[in-house]
C-alpha cells in the first residue's frame, strides 16, 4: 500500500517536491498546503506543472490537511527569514504523530549540532510526544556534503582532509529575496546581509561539517567561517532584474572544522551570478568532494534539468533528496535523524521508459 503524503509549500523547491510525490509509485498525495489565497482551490497537478489532474485541491486550512492523518508531511515552506515559525510548523505535525521530511530547515541536517539546539530541541520534543520521525535534508546542505563524502571515504586507506564544494551560477535561481536580501547580491561588497552576519554561515552549514565528522567518528575542536565577495565589472541582467556594476557579483565562503589544530573538514561555496567573474576561483556547475589521503580522490557531480539548467537541477535534487527518503523515514524509529541514520536511498521504482 502506498504511503499517504501531504505536501506543504509550492515555492522554488515545493513545486518539484509536489511533482515528485505525485509521480512516486510508493507514495500517494492526499493533500497540499499553500499559504496564498490565489493557490487555494487549484488542483495540485496545476501547481506542479503536470497535465493530468490529481483531484487533490490545494488548501490553506492547515488543520484540515493534518486531520487527514497522512503517514508523512513533506515540508518545503520558506524558512530563511522565519526559522522559528518553520520549526513550529514541523513540530505541529510531529506532535500529532505525523512524520516529517523537510528541506526548509536545512541547518538541521545534523540535528545534534550545538549551533542549532534552539531549533532542534522543540522538534525533538515533538518527535517524542508524537512518536514520529523528522528528517531535514536536501542537496546542499544535504546529500552533497553528508552522503557523498561519507560514501567515498569508505574507499580510503586513510584520509587527512575532506573538502565539499558547491560551484553554482545562481542567475536562473529566481529567488530574488534570497539572492538579494539574504545573500547580498546586487549590494556593495561590504553590505551587511543575513548570510554574512557573524555565526550565520556556521548556523547554516556547520551542520554539514559536523555531520561528516560524526559519520567519520572524529571530534572537532572548533568550527569557524571565512568569506570573500567580489564586485561586478559591468551591469548584468537575468530573470531577477539588473545587477549593477560595482555591486556583489560573486562570493566565496568556507565553514572549516578543525582537528589537531588543522582545517580537516571544510565546506566551500563558490557562487556567481555571471560566469565571467572571478575566473581565478574554481569553475564548474555542481558539487565536488575532494578527499586527501591514500588514495587521493576527487568526486564531481555535474547536473542539469531537461532544459540544461544546473541551478534548477539542484533545486530538483533538493526536493527528491527528501521525497525519495519518505519510506525510510516513515519506517525509522521516532526522533530526529540525519542522512547517515537512514539506509541507502535509491531510485527504486522510479524507472520511466
Amino acid at each position: 500500500m502506498p504511503l499517504s503524503v501531504v505536501t506543504w509549500g509550492t515555492g522554488n523547491v515545493g513545486k518539484y517536491a509536489l511533482r515528485a510525490v505525485i509521480n512516486h509509485p510508493e507514495l500517494e498525495l492526499v493533500g497540499h498546503i499553500v499559504s496564498s489565497d490565489a493557490k487555494a482551490g487549484k488542483d495540485a497537478a496545476e501547481l506542479a506543472g503536470l497535465d493530468t489532474p490529481t483531484g487533490i485541491l490545494a488548501s490553506n486550512d492547515i488543520d484540515a490537511m493534518l486531520a487527514l492523518k497522512p503517514d508523512c508531511v513533506c515540508y518545503t515552506a520558506h524558512s530563511e527569514t522565519r526559522m522559528l515559525e518553520a520549526a513550529k510548523d514541523q513540530a505541529r505535525c510531529l506532535q500529532q504523530g505525523i512524520n516529517v521530511v523537510a528541506s526548509s530547515l536545512f541547518m538541521l541536517q545534523q540535528p545534534d549540532s550545538p549551533d542549532v539546539g534552539f531549533l532542534a530541541e522543540p522538534i525533538k520534543a515533538a518527535c517524542e510526544a508524537g512518536q514520529s520521525t523528522c528528517f531535514n535534508n536536501g542537496i546542499d546542505p544535504g546529500f552533497a556534503n553528508d552522503t557523498m563524502p561519507l560514501v567515498f571515504t569508505g574507499l580510503s586507506e586513510y584520509w587527512t582532509h575532506v573538502r565539499m564544494q558547491e560551484i553554482i551560477n545562481y542567475s536562473t535561481y529566481e529567488q530574488e529575496e534570497t539572492i538579494r536580501e539574504v545573500m547580498g547580491f546586487g549590494y556593495p561588497v561590504d553590505h551587511k546581509c543575513m548570510l554574512f552576519e557573524p555565526g550565520a554561515l556556521s548556523l547554516g552549514w556547520g551542520g554539514a561539517v559536523r555531520s561528516v565528522a560524526a559519520g567519520l567518528g572524529v571530534e572537532l575542536e572548533r568550527v569557524y567561517e571565512v568569506h570573500e565577495r567580489l564586485p561586478l565589472e559591468s551591469d548584468t541582467e537575468n530573470a531577477m532584474g539588473i545587477f549593477k556594476a560595482g555591486t556583489t557579483g560573486a562570493m566565496r565562503f568556507e565553514v572549516r572544522g578543525v582537528i589537531d589544530g588543522k582545517d580537516a573538514i571544510v565546506l566551500e561555496h563558490i557562487t556567481r551570478i555571471t560566469d565571467n567573474i572571478a575566473p581565478e576561483w574554481p569553475m564548474g556547475k555542481g558539487y565536488r568532494v575532494i578527499i586527501e589521503g591514500e588514495p587521493r580522490m576527487e568526486i564531481s557531480m555535474d547536473m542539469e534539468d531537461q532544459h540544461g539548467d544546473h541551478a534548477v537541477a539542484g533545486v530538483i535534487q533538493t526536493a527528491t533528496a527528501i521525497v525519495n527518503a519518505i519510506p525510510a523515514v516513515v519506517n525509522h524509529a521516532p526522533g530526529m535523524v540525519a542522512a547517515f541514520d537512514l539506509p541507502k536511498i535509491s531510485g527504486k521504482g522510479l524507472y520511466r521508459g
